[in-house]
């Protein structure tokens, strides 16, 4: 998880027992009693749980410069680990940042400096690959892979056919379908007008549910496995899609916004971003059904 309070409500989901790590990490007593595992990132996080002997993560930064201790601040560590006792490693941990990228080779490079900098520290578990860092070979195997976007069907591969299955469906209902004479401007701005007499349907999802403003006019649902295209401006509420060779769309039926042909990363295409964002951007109105 990114955040404790994340962490605090899986726990309350799973019960006693997996390890639950916050990776932006939390205060000592900061789980509220959940049992979390904190990823300490700083010199300031190891001299808080220092002499606490509780498990934790620790985070060395090999070329993401983000999070995570620098190589500087691991080789002062490794010269003096006195602040490393008491506490119990359970993982020592990096992040890739291209792994995304086959051909990089900053993966190669920043798996070689873990090693160096994991040797000079006491042993513990490494924890290296993301999901596409999984798919780059046994170079990157280690104890414990941190697989992400893939586990929810995204390409963990960019440019190459995805490994994974597509596991997210997202519908939503029309609530009103109108038949418009040719010329009729469709929603805010009027950016799409009619080219001929047209059926548009209204569907209850916009930008405040997380389906993105930017596939105003690039986007698409799916029925009866054929594509159904969205036409005018995403509103925050509501999204028009032009029904018109789609006669048995009417007032109740269901749109898929996302399915096993119209996956989050085809979605994200249209809208010029990563399915990433299309996944965590869908919002806390939606019915979620875990099948």
């Amino acid at each position: 998880m990114a955040q404790a309070g994340e962490g605090v409500a899986l726990r309350d989901a799973v019960g006693p027992g997996p390890m639950i790590a916050v990776l932006n990490g939390f205060p000592p007593g900061g789980d509220g009693g959940a049992a979390l595992t904190s990823v300490l990132n700083t010199p300031g996080d190891i001299g808080a749980w220092s002499g606490r002997g509780e498990g934790v993560i620790l985070h060395l930064d090999t070329g993401m410069a983000r999070l995570g201790l620098t190589a500087a601040e691991t080789e002062r560590l490794a010269d003096d680990p006195a602040p490393l006792r008491g506490l119990r490693l359970r993982y020592v941990m990096t992040h890739l940042a291209c792994a995304d990228l086959p051909g990089d080779p900053t993966s190669a490079a920043q798996a070689a400096r873990f090693a160096t900098l994991r040797a000079r520290l006491p042993a513990a578990p490494a924890s290296l690959a993301n999901s596409a860092g999984v798919f780059l070979g046994p170079g990157f195997a280690s104890d414990l892979a941190r697989p992400g976007c893939a586990i929810y069907g995204l390409n963990p591969t960019p440019g190459r056919p995805n490994p994974m299955r597509p596991v997210v469906r997202l519908s939503v209902p029309v609530l009103q379908v109108r038949e418009v004479p040719a010329g009729t401007p469709v929603g805010y701005g009027g950016t799409w007008t009619a080219p001929r007499p047209s059926r548009i349907a209204t569907v209850a999802a916009g930008y405040a549910d997380g389906y993105l403003r930017s596939l105003s006019g690039r986007g698409a649902g799916r029925h009866a496995g054929r594509d159904v295209p969205l036409v005018g401006r995403v509103s925050m509420d509501l999204t028009t899609f032009d029904v018109t060779d789609h006669p048995s769309i009417r007032q109740g039926t269901m749109i898929d916004l996302l399915d096993g042909s119209l996956t989050p990363d085809d979605a994200a295409g249209r809208a010029g971003t990563i399915g990433y964002e299309v996944l965590t951007a869908l919002g806390a109105r939606y019915r979620r059904v875990h099948a």
